[in-house]
C-alpha cells in the first residue's frame, strides 16, 4: 500500500515538473515574440526623422515601412514547414542571429536602398522566428484550456512589444539618430539566443515524406508578387509594373494549391481550410490586422505632422492603445470560456468599429481625452477579436501539423498587415492628394508634389516660406486631416464586414475532458521499486 502511494506520489511529481517547464517554454517564446514585435512597431515613429536624413521618395519610404511585412509574410510558409522538418528550435535560433545581424545593417544604412535590404533580411528573420513560437506552444500545450490561457499570455506580450515599439523609438530619437531604433534589437537577440539554446526543447512535427522545396518558394513567390501588386495599387501606380506581379502572384497561389492537392505528402495541409472555424479564424485575423497597422501608421503620422508632437510624446499618447490590449489578452481566456468564440470576436470587431468612428471626430486641434477614449476601445477591441481567432485557428489545427497551422496564421497575420499599410495608405493618398492640386499663391509643380504626402508638403511649405507657404501648410494640414476621415470611415466598414464573418465561428468553446496521464505498467513497477 505504501509502495503504491509512493509511486503515485513520484508520478505525480513528475507531471508537475513537466507543467513547470511548459511555463518556463512560454516565457522563452513571449521573449521571442517581443523581439519581433518591438521590430514591428519601433520604426513607426521614426518615419519622419528617416524621411528628413534619407529623403527617400513617396514609394521608397512606402518599401521601408511595407518591406519588413511584405517579406515576413512571403517567407512564413516556408520556415513554418521548414521547423517542422528540421527542427523548431533550430530554426528560431537562426532567425535570432539573422535579426541581430540585420538590425546593425539597418542602424548603420546611409541611403534608402540600404535601409530596404536590411528591413527585408529583418523580414527573413522575423519568419523564422514568428512560426515557430507559435508551433512550439501547440504542441507544449495540448490542453485547450491551459492553451488559451498561454495564447492569452502570449497575446498581451505582443501588444507589450507594440507598447515599447513607440515608446523606445521615441525616447531614443531624442537622445540619438534614427538608427539607434534598430539597435535595441541587439540586446535582445545576444540575452535570446543562448537562453534559447538552454531552456526550448526541439520541436518536429510527424510529417512523413520529404519537404516540398518547389512547393514552398512557389508559396513565396506567389505571396510576394501578390502583396507587391497591391502595394503598387495603393501608391498609385495603375500601370503593367502593378499588373504584372499581381498576376504572377494569383498564378502562382493557384498552382501551389493544385500541387499541394495532388501531392500524397503535401507541404500545407489545405484540408484545414474546409473547417469553417479554421478559414473564418484566418479570415478575421487578415481583416484585424489590416485596419491595425493601417491605422496605427496613420495614427502616428497625425500625431506628429499634425498636432506636432515629440516622437516620444506620439508614444505615450499611443501607449493607451496597448495597455488596453494588454489587459483584453490577459483576460481573453475568461471571456473565451463564458461568451465563446463566436460572440468574442464578434463583440470585438463592433468595439473596434465603434472606436474608429468614435476617432472621427479627431480634427486640426488636440483632443486628449477623445484620443484616450478611441484608443483604449481601439486597443482592446482588436486584441479581443485576434486573441478569440488565434485560440479558434489553433485549437482547430490537428496537433501534428501545428506548424503548419502556425505558417497559416501568421502568413494571414503579416498579410494583413502589408494589405493594410497599402489598401489604408491608398485611401489615404486618394483622400488627401486632390485638394492639394492647385493651391492659391503656389507654384503648380509644388502644389503637385506636396500632394505625395504631409511631411513633402510641409519641407516644400518652409522652402517657399511667407504667406504662400503657410498657405500650403495650412491647406496640406486640412487634407490629412479630411483624409485621415475618409480612411477611418473605411476601415469602419471593413471591421463590420469581419463582425459578420465572425458568425460562422463555433457558438461555444469546446473543450475535451483535461487529460489524465496513466502511467504505463512499467513506470508503476520502476517507481516501486524506487521506493
Amino acid at each position: 500500500m505504501s509502495g503504491t502511494t509512493t509511486a503515485a506520489a513520484a508520478l505525480r511529481r513528475r507531471a508537475a515538473g513537466a507543467g513547470a517547464n511548459r511555463w518556463v517554454v512560454l516565457v522563452v517564446l513571449c521573449v521571442s515574440l517581443l523581439l519581433v514585435a518591438v521590430d514591428a512597431t519601433v520604426l513607426h515613429v521614426a518615419v519622419p526623422a528617416v524621411t528628413e536624413d534619407l529623403k527617400p521618395g513617396a514609394i521608397e519610404l512606402l518599401w521601408i515601412v511595407d518591406v519588413y511585412p511584405l517579406v515576413c509574410a512571403s517567407l512564413l510558409i516556408l520556415f513554418g514547414t521548414l521547423g517542422d522538418r528540421v527542427g523548431r528550435r533550430r530554426v528560431l535560433l537562426l532567425g535570432y542571429a539573422l535579426f541581430g545581424v540585420a538590425s546593425g545593417m539597418a542602424a548603420l544604412a546611409d541611403n534608402a536602398q540600404v535601409l530596404i535590404v536590411a528591413r527585408a533580411l529583418l523580414g527573413v528573420g522575423g519568419a523564422m522566428i514568428m512560426p515557430a513560437t507559435l508551433s512550439i506552444l501547440r504542441q507544449v500545450f495540448p490542453d485547450r484550456r491551459e492553451r488559451a490561457l498561454a495564447i492569452g499570455i502570449w497575446s498581451a506580450v505582443a501588444a507589450v512589444g507594440a507598447a515599447v515599439g513607440p515608446l523606445l523609438g521615441g525616447f531614443l530619437l531624442e537622445h540619438f539618430w534614427w538608427g539607434s531604433v534598430f539597435l535595441v534589437n541587439i540586446p535582445l537577440m545576444l540575452v535570446s539566443l543562448p537562453v534559447g539554446r538552454l531552456l526550448l526543447p526541439e520541436s518536429k512535427g510527424t510529417v512523413d515524406g520529404p519537404w516540398d522545396v518547389i512547393g514552398a518558394l512557389m508559396a513565396a513567390a506567389g505571396l510576394f508578387g501578390l502583396v507587391l501588386g497591391v502595394k503598387r495599387l495603393g501608391s498609385g501606380e495603375l500601370d503593367g509594373i502593378t499588373a504584372l506581379p499581381l498576376v504572377v502572384g494569383a498564378v502562382l497561389l493557384v498552382l501551389f494549391v493544385r500541387r499541394q492537392r495532388r501531392r500524397t505528402h503535401p507541404l500545407v495541409d489545405l484540408g484545414m481550410f474546409s473547417r469553417p472555424a479554421f478559414s473564418t479564424s484566418v479570415g478575421c485575423i487578415v481583416l484585424a490586422m489590416l485596419a491595425l497597422v493601417g491605422l496605427e501608421l496613420i495614427a502616428a503620422q497625425y500625431l506628429q505632422l499634425v498636432l506636432g508632437l515629440s516622437p516620444l510624446e506620439t508614444g505615450l499618447r499611443l501607449l493607451p492603445l496597448t495597455i488596453a490590449a494588454m489587459a483584453s489578452g490577459l483576460a481573453g481566456a475568461r471571456m473565451l470560456r463564458r461568451f465563446g468564440p463566436r460572440r468574442m470576436v464578434c463583440f470585438g470587431f463592433v468595439l473596434t468599429a465603434l472606436a474608429v468612428v468614435t476617432l472621427m471626430a479627431m480634427g486640426g486641434e488636440d483632443n486628449a481625452p477623445l484620443l484616450l477614449f478611441g484608443f483604449v476601445l481601439l486597443g482592446f477591441g482588436l486584441e479581443t477579436t485576434l486573441f478569440g481567432a488565434y485560440e479558434s485557428m489553433l485549437s482547430e489545427a490537428p496537433p501534428e501539423q501545428a506548424g503548419g497551422a502556425a505558417a497559416i496564421g501568421e502568413t494571414s497575420y503579416q498579410l494583413g498587415a502589408g494589405i493594410g499599410i497599402a489598401l489604408l495608405g491608398s485611401v489615404m493618398n486618394a483622400a488627401y492628394a486632390p485638394g492639394l492640386s492647385s493651391v492659391r499663391g503656389v507654384p503648380a509643380a509644388d502644389s503637385a508634389a506636396a500632394g505625395h504626402s504631409l511631411g513633402e508638403a510641409y519641407e516644400i511649405a518652409g522652402r517657399l516660406g511667407g504667406s504662400a507657404g503657410e498657405t500650403l501648410r495650412r491647406t496640406a494640414r486640412d487634407c490629412f486631416v479630411h483624409g485621415l476621415h475618409v480612411t477611418l470611415l473605411v476601415s469602419a466598414g471593413l471591421l463590420l464586414l469581419g463582425a459578420v464573418m465572425a458568425l460562422r465561428l463555433p457558438r461555444t468553446m469546446q473543450c475535451e475532458p483535461m487529460a489524465v496521464e496513466v502511467p504505463a505498467p512499467r513506470e508503476v513497477a520502476e517507481a516501486r521499486v524506487s521506493a
